[in-house]
């Protein structure tokens, strides 16, 4: 794909970041855009882009695969451009984290045949092209939804492509990533969210709960600082499966509830011990979901022995690790390696070592 071209409408933290990631991988390649802003296009100019532009125009009709990266509404139109524009060859691709809208809109556009939806699962809570980098995707998961009449071999091609940047593809039906999606992503913010609401709501003049909501607290809430617009735009979005979603979980928290106010023992035992096995049975453990966390996630480059080293480092100190584990779902988690200590002191000791070798981290 050394000599591709690959178009890009819209330029924020994800579309810069596969931007720049193409770039690194693909140093000869040519990388077209166009952005609503114009400060973005010319810091785009400087660092990756070969060429900008105005507006959705010929040049378009050029590319080999074309990155739509702007919310859902205005992808509807820019696709209706693209239709008059674009090769036979060329593939569509978006990164949004609902995908029954824009396939609804392939679908009334006949644009099946060239269409692949896409949805890396990296992100951050900062935003913009300012923050975006080539190391973002990597390792992250980037979900593929092809449309109906996609060739195997474009499919095959996405998904090499997806590689090339570090990132690892899963391929899915539409439907089943919004209901997927839904359940691990858009509920948690939810949850989230209401649960931030609710401390403010109910805390005192002196901010008591304010002043000490850290640990568990903090950690389980951090993603209700991720964007207000974008979740907005996401309920509107992916409302029947979040909503499904969001009547099971209270439906649990009412069982719940009514298993505490009767007192009864056994099924709480049982109901917590299933939830801790389960959690425990993910990648990367971290054991008891309200017990403080001493983590940091660290921005990595993709190549052999680097884990080695960066433990190597820590052991060389005397500085125990809890855990270690490549971050894969990286919807709103920075860093690609994600590293737990015991205790506070080994944290801050490791976080003073990492900052010596220059890597970038994020302190959770």
């Amino acid at each position: 794909m050394q000599n591709n071209t690959f178009g890009f409408i819209g330029l924020g933290l994800i579309g810069g970041s596969i931007a720049k990631a193409l770039r690194l991988a693909f140093p000869e390649c040519t990388i077209i855009a166009y952005d609503m802003s114009v400060s973005v296009m010319q810091a785009a100019r400087e660092d990756v882009v070969n060429k900008v532009y105005n507006g959705i125009d010929e040049a378009f009709g050029t590319c080999d695969i074309i990155f739509l990266c702007t919310p859902v509404d205005f992808n509807a139109g820019y696709l209706k451009q693209l239709k008059e524009l674009k090769k036979d060859t060329c593939i569509i691709t978006d990164v949004g984290s609902v995908k029954k809208p824009i396939h609804d809109m392939v679908d009334k556009l006949d644009l099946n045949d060239c269409f692949i939806g896409g949805h890396p699962m990296a992100g951050s809570e900062h935003s913009g092209y300012a923050a975006s980098r080539a190391g973002l995707l990597e390792n992250a998961y980037y979900i593929l939804t092809p449309g109906a009449s996609v060739s195997y071999t474009n499919v095959e091609k996405m998904q090499t492509l997806i590689k090339s940047i570090g990132a690892i593809p899963i391929v899915m039906p539409q439907d089943k990533h919004d209901k997927v999606t839904a359940a691990i992503s858009h509920l948690p913010h939810m949850a989230a969210y209401a649960l931030v609401n609710l401390i403010e709501q109910s805390d005192d003049e002196d901010e008591t709960m304010k002043m000490i909501a850290a640990g568990g607290f903090k950690d389980i809430t951090r993603i209700a600082s991720s964007s207000a617009i974008m979740w907005q735009q996401i309920c509107n979005e992916n409302k029947e499966q979040l909503l499904s979603f969001m009547d099971a979980y209270i439906g649990t928290l009412s069982s719940l509830r009514d298993n505490i106010a009767s007192g009864n023992k056994e099924y709480l035992l049982e109901y917590f011990k299933e939830a801790k096995d389960y959690r425990e049975s993910f990648d990367d453990v971290i054991s008891g979901p309200i017990k403080r966390s001493y983590r940091v996630a660290v921005s990595i480059p993709d190549e052999a022995g680097i884990i080695a080293k960066i433990s190597g480092m820590f052991a060389k100190d005397g500085i125990n690790l809890k855990n270690m584990g490549i971050v894969h779902n990286r919807e709103f988690e920075e860093g690609v390696l994600r590293i737990e200590f015991y205790d506070e002191t080994s944290l801050k000791r490791a976080v003073s070592i990492l900052r010596e070798e220059n890597y970038t981290i994020f302190i959770r």
